[in-house]
């Protein structure tokens, strides 16, 4: 084929038409060829998981039929068929002849640190378990096993899919926050309209407290109040800065659309407060430093968004009037 491609070309060099199409060629027949995997060789202390089904009917019938671990079983590329119960729990021949559990593994006993490094011989390098060693729950030692339940209700609990499920499992331990959804004001969690991973990613993100991201590194929160996310002409500088939690409270509140505080005039007056302006004389100083018309002692006052109404950013207005 490069031969005639010579010729044709009347050149010594290929064209680069040709080397592409024969370094297709070539990948092909590279992935053609599905990749063989050596047999794991198992010794005298393995008993195969058949022995596991004696005393372990159920959770045998598990995970080699309901549970997503049952690719252990029957995918060549782990090594472990006919022994998925000891690809977890390690060597099972001394378990099975004395009964004795000391010479089981059982992952939930061990620590974090030993029973995380268990899991991610298979989940490592896994998009969904990419930030997993970074996160919040791995520094405070919360391991694989405390979230996701091998052998719970047939399988069902491994990876908690329905919302009642999925804020059950999180208020187990975040019984402080389950108090937050009790205000009068609040993300509809409590209804199950809405799940706990709809805002936080329990394996690890880039922004604090595993929120989760919203077009790369913008707050989930955009994903749902998509109108509140701009690029505006006149941005509202803590929007862009500090994020929604500088005036909003992100669970619950007892304040009116969760506002950190109980009138509009506080939040604003945060920031907004009597302080000198950045530029002597500059005119634009009154966005920072209410004017001298802003008496706050009178009620038309007292609500900012009476009249600054595109408080999140505006297209035509710098004072977010309009």
């Amino acid at each position: 084929m490069l031969n005639a491609s010579y010729r044709r070309r009347g050149s010594g060099v290929p064209g680069v038409a040709t080397l592409l199409f024969a370094f297709a060629i070539g990948c092909g027949a590279l992935y053609a060829q599905k990749p063989t995997v050596a047999p794991k060789t198992f010794g005298d202390d393995y008993v195969g998981s058949d022995m596991c089904q004696v005393c372990h009917e159920d959770n045998y019938n598990n995970v080699t039929h309901t549970n997503a671990h049952r690719v252990i079983e029957t995918d060549p590329r782990y090594g472990f068929q006919g022994h998925v119960c000891e690809a977890c729990h390690g060597p099972g021949a001394k378990h099975a002849s004395t009964g004795d559990i000391a010479f089981i593994r059982f992952p939930s006993k061990l620590s974090a640190a030993e029973t995380d490094k268990m899991c991610l011989n298979c989940h490592l390098n896994q998009p969904t378990h990419a930030g997993r060693i970074q996160s919040t729950h791995a520094k405070n030692a919360v391991s694989c096993p405390s979230c996701h339940k091998m052998h719970v209700d047939g399988g069902k609990l491994l990876v908690a899919r329905k919302n009642e499920d999925v804020n059950r499992l999180c208020e187990s331990c975040h019984a402080n926050v389950k108090a937050q959804f009790e205000m009068p004001f609040r993300h509809r969690i409590p209804e199950n309209a809405m799940k706990c991973v709809d805002c936080h990613n329990p394996h690890g993100t880039v922004r604090p407290t595993m929120v989760q991201t919203f077009a790369a590194s913008e707050p989930g929160c955009l994903q749902c109040h998509g109108d509140k996310r701009g690029p505006f002409t006149f941005e509202h500088a803590p929007v862009k800065f500090d994020g929604c939690t500088a005036c909003h409270e992100q669970h619950g509140s007892a304040n009116p659309r969760m506002l950190i505080r109980p009138n509009v005039r506080q939040v604003c007056l945060e920031c907004h407060a009597n302080m000198p302006a950045a530029v002597p004389g500059e005119s634009l100083a009154m966005g920072v430093v209410p004017p001298a018309i802003h008496n706050l002692n009178s009620p038309i006052y007292q609500n900012c968004t009476v009249c600054h109404q595109k408080l999140h950013g505006s297209y035509v207005d710098r004072f977010l009037i309009k």
